[in-house]
């Protein structure tokens, strides 16, 4: 699910400019609020999808632990990493028209590189360091051990995967205002 989430609001964000071109000419359009608009959406259809398997836990297990309560603290992280990554592909999208492919095949290859249809355990010894070092690693081991194992977030990952959320979101976000004033001249 929150893998979906980022993939959804990264590719379709490196559309939205330039799809949304007339709103760009006028000038006084905060565009920034495009991407924010795409990740939101791909947000919601995450948080409906967590509903949708709570239920599926709340069925098969019978109960559903309180280390649910921790899924804010993953939240938003989460959406600082999704909103800066997806400012910086809007903002690429307006010059390279033809990134929507590059991103998709990007992102299926990072979902490859992360352990999101594998168990980790299956992955060899020498290779576990380049799991490590993804950085969406440490949020999808935590929602497994909130949703599926019923334990507290492990916090050291969590802070490594904070430290990129907020690269991603300051880098993000001064890439898009600095490239924006050429927005018009290329849409």
């Amino acid at each position: 699910l929150p893998w979906t989430m980022f993939q959804e609001a990264v590719v379709q964000s490196s559309t939205t400019i330039v799809a949304h071109a007339n709103l760009v000419k006028r000038g006084v359009f905060p565009l920034e609020t495009l991407p924010i608009a795409q990740t939101l959406s791909a947000l919601g259809n995450q948080l409906f999808g967590t509903v949708a398997l709570l239920i599926a836990i709340l069925i098969i297990r019978q109960q559903l632990s309180l280390s649910i309560l921790w899924l804010p603290v993953l939240l938003i992280p989460q959406l600082l990493f999704t909103l800066g990554a997806a400012w910086l592909i809007a903002s690429l999208g307006v010059f390279l028209r033809d990134i929507t492919q590059g991103v998709s095949l990007v992102m299926m290859a990072w979902m490859f590189l992360t352990p999101i249809i594998y168990p980790e355990s299956i992955v060899p010894a020498r290779y576990r360091p380049f799991i490590d070092l993804n950085p969406f690693t440490p949020l999808i081991r935590n929602y497994r051990r909130i949703l599926i194992d019923g334990a507290a977030p492990d916090w050291s990952g969590l802070a490594y995967f904070t430290i990129f959320a907020l690269v991603s979101f300051i880098f993000g976000y001064w890439w898009f205002a600095r490239t924006r004033k050429s927005f018009a001249d290329v849409v």
